[in-house]
């Protein structure tokens, strides 16, 4: 293989597979030729060679082309140097791409002379010699380097160009290469001569099998790799072992980093690295250094990063958090399931605590006015929302098995800093709230929703609406959910402000016909009770039949997960208004809180496949709507509660009372009408804080507060579509190379799009990934992480991906059970493997 083959298809091309987008800075011009040689159907390349200015606009439409997935890659050609201090990137044109994805040349590994030496490192002495007569020897020069052609037998046997590929094949050969190395020894004495040009390493082995040579191949190379990455002495322990000399360091990352990452030989490479690592001691040799460098050829070293990530979490050291999560998020060793849940709990800790830290500083800036607050809180603020259940569902799949409690410090840091936001916006909230009242003039309340949004449109002859009235859906749940039902039709997120008390039995109510005319709230022996005109609608039962008295044979009602198992009623032709109710978010909080982060994402995809039948059904519109949101109260502590304010007072539920008595420090008390409550009791009365009349409480609503009180309206006018046909594109799955056993209950499972023709190319495939018992029951899920949106629960694919991704069996479960792969939508199976538990080994 030419120098010029290599650098193009080995480095660049690669390159551009890995990030999409790749800036190439070239003040030599010397690889403008193999970047245009790149160009493809799905590749674009720009020159800005000519003009710089025109050069950028094509650029970024091309990186729009990108974005829609009519391409899959731009690469950008600047025959430039490349900017290095941040005020030479703020005037780089070009810098922004680099930073959507990757730039060429990117350090010393991607100079000429490393990328020669990679190219022929059974040269390397030649072609340093070269450099020193020359820095800058043309293409052919390098070629020419080495005259003809050795090792005849070896590329034979292994049908392979270059010396690297050659020892790429040694390493792990395919079954065909196998077998030729297997059938003779002719190759052996090749063999020798080849490592030791290539290498130094001097074969002590006297056996001629492939096993025997391989093995210590294996062990010279990648104890060579820890050896050039440790940045101070070996253990004294170690010095003795074979290694490369310095002359070998480009080859030995070059071989270590393909066999890393080609799936091929991903799972051999993880195999070799846990025996050499336990055959050479290395975790009892090296326990006395801190720094192993950057690179992770071994196990144990993973770990030494992992506390050193957390560490810097824990000392405030976001920054040098960011530096090593981006070092290592390609490590063949997160990719194993214990570790990727710990990976992925400092990276949801980092990303929760660097967004409070940035919107605390803006908070000061909209604090004037409540619309101002609210607008912030929907913009932006929400973010930290999500952020923190993020985190919060990486602390409950990983916290089970957090026996030596080794995450306690990064979890209390990042819920104290989300508490300490959420307790500097709540109290600017209840400051604008004393002066403003609820809801404000000009916003949508909640009570108002049905009359303006879905009463108009049911007057249209044969126009059928769905009410989707979801319990406790907050404001970023809304904005997780408008994302992934907008390939559905043409859809408009609204915000609304929920109806006090925010409690399910007043929020729900707040949702009916007439609801803005007609509430009141009235004081009973057993409670609150709602009216509407005077009739209770504390029930399900009483508010459906509201919507029974207006709409007639026209209105039908389910719970939403029976319409969505094709349980309920049949919905019949004159059917024009379908009320479905879900309950399982507020639920699961109310009863095991430490895991309804997850079930979230599980009403979630309840909620899109409805919607998903509803287009079946021919309905025109659907209105997705919820009754109050809630707050996540992870960082209190076990005593931290709120005293009951003195005077007359009905607690209504965990956050607010209704009554009559005086003010005090702890709370704000105001005239019941003028937040929006009408009915026979004249005041309300809440908790200044985050703070709940029970204590011990992790989940909250009731109260008033943006992340109660201002909550979600979806409204949808609904298409047909269907996701891109993965008849053209095979969704394959499989674990550890055909292995039918897990011997872990984070097993982690080979997701792959595999094209069948030349359109397959065309879209991306969202996939569902769980394992299901004999009886179709769920046994275990995918954990969110960073191929796993963790709304949905699913992946998002383009033919020719390939990912590892983590199950989570459930704990109880044992037995065999099916991993499949499903369309989210429709829960067709496109691909399913058979496996079993073996927790015993």
């Amino acid at each position: 293989m030419s120098i010029e083959a290599y650098i193009q298809e080995q480095v660049l091309a690669e390159r551009l597979r890995q990030h999409s987008v790749v800036v190439v800075y070239d003040p030599q011009r010397r690889y403008r030729s193999l970047c245009q040689g790149l160009t493809s159907e799905k590749c674009l390349v720009v020159d800005a060679t000519e003009n710089s200015i025109e050069s950028r606009e094509q650029a970024m439409r091309a990186l729009q082309s990108l974005g829609h997935g009519e391409t899959t890659g731009l690469l950008v050609y600047v025959p430039a140097e490349a900017p290095l201090e941040p005020e030479q990137k703020q005037i780089d044109p070009f810098s922004p791409f680099a930073a959507c994805g990757a730039v060429f040349p990117d350090g010393d590994g991607d100079s000429f002379q490393t990328l020669c030496l990679k190219a022929k490192p059974e040269h390397a002495d030649e072609i340093r010699q070269l450099f020193v007569n020359d820095p800058n020897p043309d293409f052919a020069v390098i070629d020419a380097v080495g005259g003809g052609v050795g090792w005849p037998n070896l590329r034979a046997l292994l049908n392979a160009e270059s010396s690297r590929d050659i020892l790429m094949s040694v390493l792990a050969p395919s079954e065909s290469q196998l077998k030729a190395l297997k059938a003779n020894d002719a190759w052996v004495a090749e063999a020798r001569d080849l490592f030791s040009r290539a290498l130094g390493l001097k074969l002590r082995t006297r056996g001629k099998t492939w096993s025997s040579i391989a093995e210590e191949l294996w062990r010279f190379v990648l104890f060579s790799e820890f050896a050039f990455d440790l940045p101070g002495e070996l253990p004294e322990a170690l010095e003795d072992i074979p290694r490369a000399q310095q002359s070998a360091r480009p080859i030995v990352e070059a071989l270590c980093e393909a066999l890393r990452n080609d799936r091929r030989s991903q799972d051999l490479y993880i195999e070799k690295a846990e025996e050499i690592e336990q055959e050479l001691d290395l975790p009892t040799h090296c326990q006395g250094l801190t720094d192993l460098g950057l690179r992770d050829t071994f196990p144990f070293e993973e770990r030494t990063f992992l506390a050193q990530a957390k560490a810097a979490y824990e000392q405030g050291d976001l920054e040098r958090v960011r530096l090593i999560l981006t070092q290592h998020e390609r490590s063949v060793w997160i990719g194993k399931g214990e570790s990727r849940a710990k990976w992925y709990l400092v990276e949801a800790a980092a990303a929760l605590s660097q967004a409070c830290d940035d919107l605390e500083g803006q908070l000061p800036k909209h604090a004037e006015s409540m619309e101002s607050l609210v607008h912030f809180y929907v913009g932006h603020l929400r973010e930290v929302d999500r952020l923190h259940r993020e985190f919060e569902q990486a602390v409950a799949d990983y916290e089970w098995q957090d026996t030596a409690a080794e995450m306690t410090g990064l979890i209390q840091g990042a819920r104290r800093g989300y508490g300490k936001l959420a307790d500097a916006a709540q109290q600017v909230f209840m400051r604008r709230l004393a002066k403003t009242g609820w809801p404000l003039p000009g916003m949508l309340a909640n009570s108002e929703v049905f009359d303006r949004l879905v009463a108009p449109a049911l007057k249209q002859n044969g126009h059928k609406v769905a009410y989707v009235m979801v319990d406790a859906l907050r404001y970023e749940l809304g904005v997780a959910l408008e994302k992934q039902l907008a390939e559905d039709g043409a859809i408009q997120l609204h915000y609304a402000l929920a109806q006090l008390p925010s409690v399910t039995p007043v929020g729900m109510a707040s949702l009916l016909p007439g609801a803005s005319d007609y509430l009141e709230v009235e004081r009973r022996d057993d409670g609150l009770m709602p009216l509407l005109d005077g009739k209770p609608v504390a029930s399900v039962p009483q508010r459906m039949d509201v919507f029974r008295r207006r709409y007639g044979q026209r209105f039908a009602e389910m719970r939403l997960e029976e319409f969505v198992r094709n349980k309920g009623q049949e919905i019949g032709e004159e059917t024009d208004l379908l009320v479905l109710r879900s309950v399982e978010i507020d639920s699961h909080f109310e009863n095991h809180p430490e895991t309804a982060p997850a079930e979230i994402t599980n009403a979630l995809k309840r909620i899109r496949m409805a919607v998903h039948r509803l287009i079946k059904h021919k309905f025109n519109e659907v209105v997705i709507v919820t009754d109050h949101g809630f707050f996540m109260n992870t960082h209190a502590g076990a005593g931290d509660r709120a005293a009951k304010p003195h005077g007359d007072w009905l607690i209504v539920h965990d956050r607010c009372t209704l009554g009559d008595g005086s003010a005090d420090d702890y709370h704000l008390v105001m005239e019941a009408e003028r937040l929006g409550v009408r009915g026979d009791m004249t005041r309300f009365a809440a908790p200044l804080s985050m703070a709940a009349y029970r204590s011990g409480l992790q989940y909250f609503h009731g109260g008033v507060s943006l992340q109660e009180c201002v909550v979600p309206v979806i409204r949808m006018q609904l298409k047909q579509h269907e996701q891109p046909s993965v008849k053209r594109a095979r969704v394959a799955i499989g674990y550890k190379s055909g292995a039918s056993r897990i011997t872990t209950r984070v097993p982690v499972i080979d997701v792959a799009v595999e094209a069948d023709d030349m359109f397959s190319g065309e879209g991306s495939y969202e996939i569902l990934l769980e394992a299901h018992d004999k009886r179709g029951n769920v046994v275990g899920e995918v954990r969110a992480g960073a191929q796993v949106n963790p709304a949905t629960g699913t992946l998002t694919l383009r033919a020719g991906d390939s990912v590892k991704v983590t199950l989570k069996m459930q704990l109880e479960f044992e037995g065999r059970f099916k991993v499949k792969a499903l369309d989210p939508k429709t829960h067709t199976v496109h691909s399913q493997i058979d496996l079993e538990t073996d927790y015993t080994v």
